[in-house]
């Protein structure tokens, strides 16, 4: 009777509501702080609207967009449970540097509810790379319908992505380079805390496999940051990710950070993880602040 109790909530919660007409756009006021604003955007499933928070600066735009795609899991009762994700310290830090900010939850999270379609399959037959395309086109959606709106730059979009979503921004490395000119991966991967064990990952060969393939289509510079103190996927682990991803033909920029807090792997949704990686961020949202200044040359 547990079982069956557990299913029929289970049901409810992942479902989408009967006979509800799909309206995209604007679906609240906007507020405080930094503009907040309820945004739907379109999912996978035409049926379901994917529920996301705005933030923006003051005036009118044109802004550049940054996407911020969260974290998941494979536990189907821990992801109807979530919250709406909003990664407010790090949404203020990228509207302080003029961005428009977007945090879209995806499929078969939280309120939007629906089909998981990020499903990595089992832990010793993961498949890595269908789940991580399965996520891109998620953050793809999202940021191509931000990116017809009014006040939104259509060139120069970032995406950054934490634990799936930042594995999920790796597949979407493939992009426009004129559209989104960058991506920042926070602890990027999948199958991490395998069985609820710390730095257990599940078939972390499989996990490279995927990170090489991303890397050969890969068209857009890549960030990859890590905490000293993540026990999902170690800086190690996440050295050799970024590896994998390079000899595919991809470029990343791999960085350990500082230890943040009791568990590194949730830094970017503190403000003291934001803090920490300031410094990164700010040179891949401006891969020019730190580029070399021509030598001067002397007249003959």
């Amino acid at each position: 009777m547990r079982l069956l109790n557990t299913l029929a909530l289970l049901s409810l919660l992942t479902a989408p509501p009967l006979c509800a007409q799909v309206t995209l756009g604007r679906s609240g006021p906007e507020g405080e702080p930094l503009r907040r604003q309820e945004w739907r955007v379109p999912s996978p499933d035409t049926d379901i609207a994917a529920r996301a928070l705005l933030f923006r600066p003051a005036g009118a735009g044109p802004f550049r967009l940054a996407v911020i795609a969260h974290a998941s899991t494979q536990n189907v009762l821990r992801r109807a449970q979530m919250p709406q994700p909003e990664y407010r310290a790090l949404a203020a830090f990228l509207v302080a540097h003029g961005f428009a900010v977007l945090v879209p939850e995806r499929l078969g999270h939280g309120a939007t509810g629906g089909r998981y379609v990020e499903d990595q399959g089992g832990c010793d037959e993961a498949d890595y790379a269908r789940a991580g395309r399965a996520t891109a086109e998620e953050i793809s959606l999202a940021l191509d319908y931000l990116q017809r709106q009014d006040f939104i730059r259509r060139d120069a979009a970032v995406v950054i992505g934490h634990s799936a979503g930042g594995w999920g921004a790796l597949a979407l490395a493939n992009a426009d380079p004129k559209a989104v000119s960058a991506i920042i991966a926070f602890a990027p991967g999948r199958g991490g805390h395998a069985n609820d064990e710390p730095n257990k990952v599940c078939a972390p060969h499989a996990l490279f496999a995927a990170a090489a393939e991303f890397g050969k289509a890969a068209r857009i510079p890549v960030t990859s940051l890590v905490a000293a103190n993540d026990s999902y996927f170690s800086p190690a682990l996440s050295k050799a990710l970024a590896d994998a991803f390079r000899g595919g033909g991809g470029k990343d920029d791999f960085r350990t950070l500082p230890a943040v807090g009791s568990e590194g792997h949730w830094m970017i949704e503190t403000e003291t993880g934001v803090q920490a990686a300031s410094s990164a961020l700010a040179r891949a949202l401006n891969p020019t602040m730190n580029a070399p200044r021509p030598m001067a040359t002397k007249k003959p």
